[in-house]
């Protein structure tokens, strides 16, 4: 099946990308320069697309380093990531099928350069902040559009968070890291992750915050066992929404056991 890239445009500055329904890149255009935030699995030529909307100077930035949000790269000259996720990409770029998917495409993953809480990336008109927040991943961060009070998040703040992978926090650090963060409620409006098809309300980061609270609290009595290609562990439905509505498994943190102590 012919893996395709959706492009919705969801302000005439800014486009959701969605490769294949497996994640979801965007792109932002200022007066001067636009910025790709992730880059999906690579499947098709994301410059060749970003280029069919603006030509106008570019500066990519992945929000971490799992393979769903920077295998696309590889269209690029250069792209910025925390560094503190360097060896989780590179895990991932030396895998020996991707190696040979970029030889035979003639293609190769640029070099990363830094990017971390406190920069900003300045469009023209359009002004990107990056927020550190590490949990799904070491080097994960937040980029808020400041203008328009949206925060992109990428799998660091979603509907269904993997907290189970070898290289996340455990739920009481990344407890810790959430409650530096919380002040962006006061910053922005909406929410577009790594995994979405449009805006999410910003309440999304404290509902996920309480849903961490009750792991780190052992609320896990009603927890179910969570299968997917890495084993089986544990999922914990958190509550999104008014009091009095129900957990399902639309809203989930995936973890270890492991992660709790």
């Amino acid at each position: 099946m012919e893996k395709k890239l959706f492009v919705t445009e969801l302000k005439p500055y800014l486009y959701l990308l969605d490769e294949a329904h497996e994640a979801t890149g965007y792109l932002v255009i200022g007066e001067h320069r636009s910025c790709v935030i992730d880059t999906m699995m690579g499947y098709n030529d994301l410059r060749k697309a970003v280029r069919g909307i603006t030509d106008k100077p570019l500066v990519v930035v992945n929000t971490h380093g799992h393979p769903d949000h920077i295998y696309g790269n590889v269209y690029f000259e250069e792209a910025y990531m925390n560094l503190n996720d360097e060896q989780v990409a590179a895990r991932y770029i030396d895998d020996p099928e991707f190696q040979e998917d970029c030889r035979k495409r003639g293609l190769s993953m640029p070099p990363f350069q830094d990017i971390h809480g406190g920069d900003v990336i300045d469009l023209g008109g359009k002004t990107l902040e990056v927020y550190d927040l590490p949990g799904h991943t070491p080097g994960g961060i937040l980029l808020l559009l400041k203008e328009d009070r949206i925060l992109f998040t990428g799998d660091s703040i979603n509907h269904h968070l993997w907290m189970q992978l070898p290289e996340c926090l455990s739920m009481r650090a990344f407890l810790a890291e959430l409650d530096k963060v919380m002040f962006l409620e006061e910053k922005a409006d909406h929410i577009l992750h790594g995994h979405a098809s449009g805006y999410d309300d910003i309440s999304l980061l404290r509902y996920l915050r309480a849903g961490v609270q009750e792991l780190v609290e052992g609320k896990t009595d009603a927890d179910q066992p969570y299968a997917w290609f890495g084993g089986t562990d544990l999922q914990h439905p958190f509550l999104f929404g008014d009091k009095g509505c129900e957990r399902t498994l639309e809203h989930v943190i995936c973890y270890r056991n492991e992660s709790l102590k």
